[in-house]
């Protein structure tokens, strides 16, 4: 896939659509899945994971039908541990990554959510720059996390999600990245209604 210059990146973000992952995408989210962990989660956990109801969120990103991406999210109380973010390798550079972030960052506002955490390999050092652009930052190490290779998983925080100038980082975050949150919620409120 070649790379778009910025405005009809813009134009690609904001054509995505963002919805709750459903059964119906779990064929593909698989697939994803599979191609970007050595360790990937099985259909159950994920299955296991939307019966969770209010303490879970999953989302998508959809072109099309075709889902690009995921994102889940574990809430306890007023804080959300995002459990995997993950985007089809074939649709990587594309900001689909930031987008699903935005969203699951959105989404926590929505709960009153004020801090988030997560863990990411200590080498994966592209992960851990778009984590640390919406203000995550190292907090620990869990040694031998990943079992398959026995790598460390560096633990992230971001704090006061709730505040004025984390608000203020996203909505720039977004900006330059091109994407026009309340026109992708109109268009989200259409196709629900």
């Amino acid at each position: 896939m070649r790379e778009l210059e910025k405005p009809d990146l813009g134009k690609f973000l904001n054509s995505l659509d963002i919805v709750a992952m459903r059964k119906k995408h779990l064929e593909q989210v698989m697939d994803i899945e599979r191609r970007a962990y050595p360790n990937p989660w099985t259909r159950s956990v994920f299955e296991s994971e939307l019966s969770q109801g209010a303490t879970r969120s999953y989302i998508v990103a959809l072109h099309g039908r075709a889902v690009t991406g995921y994102c889940g999210t574990l809430y306890v109380i007023d804080e959300a541990h995002i459990t995997n973010i993950a985007v089809d390798p074939s649709w990587q550079r594309m900001y689909i990554g930031t987008r699903l972030m935005s969203e699951t960052v959105r989404r926590a506002w929505e709960r009153q959510i004020q801090a988030i955490t997560l863990e990411v390999r200590v080498s994966n050092f592209k992960a851990q720059k778009l984590y640390q652009m919406f203000g995550f930052q190292p907090a620990g190490i869990r040694k031998g996390y990943y079992q398959e290779n026995n790598e460390d998983a560096l633990i992230m925080w971001a704090y006061d999600i709730d505040s004025s100038e984390y608000h203020e980082r996203v909505k720039s975050i977004e900006a330059n990245a091109g994407i026009v949150v309340e026109s992708a919620r109109r268009r989200r409120r259409h196709l629900w209604s």
